[in-house]
């Protein structure tokens, strides 16, 4: 038996506890600052305030002042941070982790530099370690999973990235169930781009859904020609984008095209893309979903922002984006819905 400690309340990393527990590990489920309410309701109810279903029986739950009793002898760290508490977790969490315990981290996204350069999660936190002089393990999971699904041991198949095939092999042993299965594979900056390029474009298709509302009533019946029009858009961008990012192959791409058809089909990304379709400016959209986390929207603008910079540097054609250009174009610039079809199509000889 494992002590897994995962650090976030968030839905994700709580669900995350159900095959941990389920597989007879100790675990200890920390909230982060803003995660204070959700462990006193966990405490209370033995269940997350936005699940339907009671955590296994034994899970513990702590408050972040009690982190240093949560990491205690602990065997692994899961991250259930969302994007936006990436930098907190890198200053505040990291430094307290002992270099023998791995990290595995769920959190998706990507940060760019000045320079054009798309890091991953992990590098960004591996360069934080490196900082202070220690060195950590730190793994991801990508793929296609939400965490109600998961809860209710929905069939799930992801992918556990990291440096260490031998540290992923006991990663995969301590999390796998009979309906959490798990691919394993070293290529992190492939597996991460490819989850987090999905969020701005299932922003992109499911502003067809919101369009189609728009015209013919918001309890028409959905119209999937446009939705596919723009999920191939969608894959031959992503495609591009992990050549840029020297992370193309084939597991990559299925892992990320994967993810973005659960990420179209419920979630956030869903519901902001189809107000946006339906009218809504991306500010009237946030006040409409006030207080849930929009991680595709800063995914989206930061993609669009390193490609621009490759452009000027004569690194990647503009042409090949249009649809990551048009959705910055509505997040950024805060123009209406336009979608440019006719640049989606080609002539092949």
């Amino acid at each position: 038996m494992a002590v897994i400690t995962i650090v976030g309340a968030g839905m994700m990393g709580s669900a995350l506890a159900f095959p941990a527990r389920e597989n007879g590990h100790e675990v200890r489920l920390v909230g982060t600052p803003l995660d204070r309410e959700i462990i006193e309701v966990c405490r209370r109810t033995n269940r997350h305030p936005k699940l339907e279903k009671d955590f296994p029986c034994g899970v513990r739950y702590y408050q972040i002042e009690e982190l240093s009793a949560a990491l205690h002898n602990t065997d692994l760290i899961i991250g259930g941070v969302s994007s936006f508490g990436v930098e907190w977790f890198g200053d505040c969490v990291l430094p307290q982790i002992e270099e023998n315990v791995p990290v595995l981290s769920v959190t998706k996204g990507l940060l760019d530099t000045k320079d054009g350069k798309l890091l991953s999660y992990p590098d960004v936190w591996k360069k934080k370690m490196e900082a202070i002089g220690k060195k950590l393990s730190i793994n991801a999971i990508g793929g296609p999973c939400t965490s109600y699904e998961l809860v209710a041991h929905d069939q799930t198949e992801v992918a556990f990235c990291g440096e260490d095939i031998s540290v992923l092999r006991r990663l995969k042993d301590w999390m796998k169930t009979d309906y959490y299965h798990i691919s394993i594979t070293t290529d992190v900056l492939g597996i991460e781009s490819a989850v987090a390029l999905k969020n701005g474009y299932a922003l992109g298709i499911a502003l067809t859904i919101g369009l189609n509302q728009k015209e013919f009533g918001i309890n028409s019946p959905l119209h999937y020609n446009s939705q596919a029009a723009v999920f191939g858009q969608a894959f031959k961008e992503m495609y591009k984008l992990l050549e840029l990012q020297g992370a193309w192959s084939l597991e990559n791409i299925t892992v990320g095209t994967s993810d973005l058809y659960v990420t179209v089909y419920g979630g956030r990304t869903r519901k902001v893309g189809i107000l946006l379709g339906r009218g809504m400016s991306v500010d009237e959209a946030k006040e409409a979903l006030n207080g849930v986390t929009l991680e595709s929207l800063v995914v989206a603008e930061r993609v669009a922002r390193a490609v621009r910079i490759k452009a000027l540097r004569g690194e990647a054609d503009l042409s090949e984006f249009p649809l990551l250009l048009h959705v910055d174009e509505i997040l950024s610039k805060k123009e209406a819905v336009n979608i440019p079809w006719e640049k989606f199509t080609f002539e092949k000889l």
